[in-house]
């Protein structure tokens, strides 16, 4: 044995080699000594750790990166100038893109979305069956186009049909609180956000007095009041068209809004119908009263038509499609007739309105006020008092060949029976907005959904086309896209009637539309033909003309050409003969030039009216545009608002492919992404007030027409001298769209530099203090996660921790507050102006984010600073006068945010311009003897309807009235009203 092992048993407490030996079990826990000493390291690494933390904080401070704390700071900057919003699809949790999509970029994505077989596929869907307004069949396309918004747009469909009635709380806070919080919500203010933030789409029913067909009858009657011959008002269709076939008969040929009665009478024919030539009949002694007055369609809208008969005393009219007026594709050029080829089908019938609509459009019941179930109606001054019916081509000849027989018994007397249910029927506007960073500035864009029967081109090709946009706009939501304006999109009803969807939408809307919508686009028929067109206001010509250009020809891309050469395009149909043999009216080669007339020097048409721009530009001064591939002369015969007018003729003869209709939709949506995104809205004022010196030159040469204005001596020098200001003051307005977006790019370049350097050194220190912070955990005990670098910096281990209940508080009971926090007891009115304060302050913090994000100035995203309980932006609401300043001082960066504050103001300002100059040209008063017409620029001409008249309270009064009075007091309300866009536009 050992010396010393004999005490180790010992102290062991074994007595002897044979004893177990019991050996105590290990413990963690240090004795007394140790203990001790580890106190003392843990709070030497305490106090090197908050030492770290403290000279860590204080350095990042004198660069400018704290405020409340420097991560919180930090985030403010980097998520404004280089977060995506995280509201597209798939990014709801504020997980944005590396690249916000912007430029050629954005519209490369777009513009591969539309393509031909989907196209196809949506203009089949809206031609299965006929949809005239109010019917069951058009409140299923309503639906159908719903389903298609919330499709494509990612928006979920609600438990219960949004369908609302017009002028109901839904209905007015669906497209009010665009800008306000929405008043009917429980809690208006979800998460401190005063508006909904994410794509929506809604149905608005209103109640117009519309009517509907009963019985029509067309007789010829001898001397005894014995039928001769009676009419065939029925189209005839075979099973080559299996549509026409089948739904010959559902809907009777009629006019819409035509009088009912049975009268007899003489039957004058009267050529077009046009003012002219009921003036060439009167001055020939021919005398209208009690008479039945034929008319071919061409030339002027249908409903004049009728009044013109009407104010000369006839009891009714008929109109007629005139083989004259299909150009070279006749029967007698060596063409089949449809559908056995492109020739007219002798049996086809145009229905359609005979509104008066250059006295008013909408519903004639309401004018100026929306119809509302409750509303109050008039009996309805644009509308006929006199019976109407359209008739075929085969019925009219009948009629012309009885009347010039002179062998014949008939004695010229016609009998039109008209009977017709008139009443109150719910039409329904299909709408959707795209909220866009800024809120107060936006773009719609219309089609008309209705049809008279199945509508292949009026309007489903429209529809189509407008499809494929919409699902352009899903594939950039779903990217990550937002608009840095809002987009909202419409599908109207009953167009065919009267424009009534958007003229009651636009009358009830009217103040929202005047305050905030920059530009409408709309879209009717996008193909009946091979020639493209636009019209528009000169405001928007050159963005037209541009866009145009970058989209491809939709059948000659391999030669070179683009969509704007397509203007030029003139059908592929002339018989067999050679163009220059065929015989073509000089009447109808006349209308047809005189489309065109009006088109300024770059090829862009005037606006008159026709479609659903009217309400926008006419009445409420919204710069507005229409376009779309139009019939010509050489092209299948277009059998306008009738049964034949399928899926089938659209496919054959007018655009077999679809390329046309895929073609419409690209430049659609590109035209409205380049009114949505840049910085500067690129409306044209210089253009425009040049464009108005050539109006003022067309009233020049009418007062030296002898035979226009006999005797008539204006003055118009002083309202060219205010035409000529208002080109000084836009070109000065240019120079200021130039420089203002110039500095904001400049400053945000310069803080892209200053980004770049700063972001190195963050990266650096972030690296160190996360390491020591968790450090410092880890000796609490604590475990420390560090997040990944695709992470949002928010969400690292220096956020606070919000109590859930806390977050949901909400104050009940007080609207529109941009905030659910609760007052002190108290100051309840000072707090709900404070919060008012801080809501607006939002506004403005996310209007620079989405100028800053579609400048297109390549920065890095960290996160989002608009997201809610989030404080990182008080950098940009002047609060905070150390980040938000200019001054440079010792360690600190220069921050140019109150330089960047005021070039946003800046460009905002300059915007605010440009939107003005066409409200510019709206007169209280309005044109007179048609007071709903503002526009003193523009209009439908009193006896066009669809062509335009420039200038048209100043060219009537000469042209119509022959008045001198009249035209020096419409030369003074012209130069007051110039005069007053001149001051809303200088600089």
């Amino acid at each position: 044995m050992m010396p010393d092992e004999g005490k180790l048993r010992q102290s062991l407490g074994t007595k002897g080699h044979g004893d177990k030996v019991e050996i105590p079990v290990p413990t963690t826990q240090p004795t007394a000594n140790s203990s001790k000493q580890i106190k003392k390291s843990n709070l030497r690494r305490t106090v090197l750790l908050s030492l770290v933390l403290l000279v860590g904080y204080v350095y990042l401070s004198r660069m400018g990166l704290t405020g409340g704390t420097f991560v919180q700071d930090y985030l403010g900057m980097e998520s404004l100038l280089h977060g995506n919003s995280g509201q597209g699809h798939g990014h709801r949790h504020g997980h944005g893109h590396k690249h916000f999509l912007t430029g050629k970029a954005k519209e490369k994505v777009f513009l591969q979305v539309p393509n031909e077989d989907s196209c196809i596929e949506a203009s089949t869907l809206y031609t299965k069956a006929p949809h005239r307004a109010g019917s069951t069949g058009d409140l299923d396309t309503a639906k159908d186009f719903l389903a298609h918004l919330q499709r494509e747009l990612g928006i979920e469909p609600p438990s219960e049909a949004p369908i609302f009635p017009a002028g109901s709380p839904e209905s007015q806070d669906a497209i009010w609180s665009i800008v306000r919080p929405p008043k009917w919500h429980p809690h208006p203010l979800h998460h401190g956000h005063g508006r909904q933030d994410k794509p929506r789409a809604w149905i608005d029913i209103y109640y117009p007095v519309m009517n509907t067909p009963l019985e029509r009858n067309l007789q010829a009657l001898d001397d005894d009041g014995n039928v001769l011959w009676e009419a065939d008002l029925t189209e005839h269709a075979d099973e080559t068209d299996s549509d026409a076939g089948k739904h010959a008969d559902a809907v009777p040929t009629f006019h819409g809004y035509s009088r009912g009665g049975d009268v007899s009478g003489k039957l004058i024919y009267a050529n077009y119908g046009l003012k002219e030539d009921y003036d060439d009949l009167i001055e020939k002694g021919v005398n209208f009263t009690d008479a039945i007055v034929l008319v071919r369609y061409g030339g002027n809208f249908r409903g004049l038509k009728v009044k013109g008969a009407q104010e000369l005393g006839a009891a009714g009219v008929l109109i007629y499609s005139d083989y004259r007026d299909d150009g070279a594709v006749t029967a007698e050029n060596g063409y089949e007739i449809y559908p056995a080829g492109p020739a007219r089908n002798p049996t086809s019938v145009q229905r359609g309105s005979v509104q008066f609509l250059s006295m008013y459009p909408g519903d004639p019941t309401t004018p100026g006020k929306p119809s509302y179930e409750n509303a109050t109606r008039t009996e309805g001054e644009n509308i006929p008092k006199i019976p109407s019916l359209p008739i075929s081509a085969a019925n009219a000849g009948k009629l012309m060949s009885l009347l010039h027989d002179s062998d014949s018994k008939w004695n010229g007397i016609v009998r039109l029976n008209n009977q017709v249910s008139t009443g109150v029927l719910p039409i329904w506007n299909t709408m959707a907005v795209i909220p866009g960073f800024i809120k107060d500035e936006v773009v719609v864009l219309g089609n008309h959904r209705d049809a008279w029967v199945l509508g292949g081109a009026d309007p489903s090709s429209g529809t189509a086309s407008i499809s494929e946009t919409i699902r352009g706009f899903g594939e950039l939501l779903r990217k990550g896209w937002k608009p840095l304006r809002t987009i909202v999109i419409a599908s109207w009803d009953a167009e065919e009637y009267g424009l009534i969807g958007s003229t009651e939408w636009g009358e009830d809307f009217a103040e929202f539309v005047d305050k905030y919508v920059v530009a409408y686009l709309n879209l009717d028929s996008s193909v009946s033909g091979s020639r493209f067109s636009a019209q528009a206001s000169p405001l928007l010509a050159h963005l037209i003309q541009k866009t145009a250009l970058d989209i491809p020809h939709p059948t000659k891309a391999k030669e070179g050409k683009t969509l704007w050469d397509a203007r030029q395009d003139t059908g592929e149909y002339f018989g067999n003969k050679t163009a220059q043999e065929v015989s073509i009216d000089a009447e109808v080669v006349k209308l047809y030039n005189a489309q065109f007339a009006n088109n300024d020097d770059l090829g862009v048409g005037v606006l008159g009216s026709g479609s659903d721009f009217t309400v926008f530009l006419q009445r409420l001064g919204v710069a507005s545009m229409n376009q779309g591939f139009g019939s010509t002369l050489n092209d299948a015969v277009y059998h306008y608002h009738s049964v034949y007018d399928t899926q089938r003729w659209q496919e054959l003869y007018a655009d077999p492919g679809f390329f046309r209709h895929v073609a419409v939709a690209k430049y659609l949506g590109l035209v409205a992404l380049r009114l949505a995104d840049p910085i500067v809205l690129p409306l044209n004022t210089t253009h425009y007030s040049f464009e108005l010196e050539n109006y003022l030159d067309k009233v020049e040469s009418l007062l030296s027409d002898s035979d226009q204005s006999p005797s008539l001596k204006i003055d118009l020098t002083p309202l060219r001298n205010s035409i000529h200001s208002l080109q000084a003051a836009s070109l000065a307005l240019d120079y200021e769209k130039l420089v203002a977006e110039r500095e904001l790019v400049k400053i945000l370049k310069a803080i892209e530099r200053k980004q770049k350097k700063w972001r190195r050194k963050w990266r650096k220190w972030r690296k160190k203090l996360g390491k020591a912070y968790c450090r410092w955990k880890k000796v609490f005990g604590k475990e420390c996660h560090r997040h990944h670098s695709h992470e949002h910096h928010n969400k690292f281990e220096f956020e606070m921790d919000v109590d859930p209940a806390q977050k949901n508080t909400r104050l009940p009971n007080v609207p529109d507050l941009p905030s659910g926090g609760k007052p002190r007891i108290g100051r309840l009115p000072a707090w709900i102006h404070e919060q008012k304060e801080k809501e607006e302050d939002r506004i403005a913090k996310e209007t620079m984010h989405g100028f800053v994000l579609h400048s297109e100035v390549r920065l890095h995203h960290h996160g989002d600073c608009f997201r809610e309980h989030q404080m990182g932006c008080d950098a940009y609401s002047g609060d905070r006068g150390e980040v938000d300043g200019d001054a440079e001082t010792e360690g600190r960066p220069r921050l140019p945010f109150a330089k960047l504050r005021k070039a946003i103001q800046r460009v905002r300002n300059v915007n605010k311009k440009l939107i003005a100059f066409e409200r510019g040209f709206i007169s209280t008063n309005g044109i007179p003897a048609r007071e709903w017409y503002k526009h003193l620029g523009v209009a439908p001409g009193k006896w066009l309807g669809y062509g335009a008249t420039t200038l048209p309270a100043l060219t009537e009064s000469i042209t119509i009235e022959k008045n001198s009075t009249l035209a020096e007091y419409e030369v003074y309300r012209l130069k007051g009203l110039v005069d007053g866009i001149v001051e809303n536009i200088r600089v």
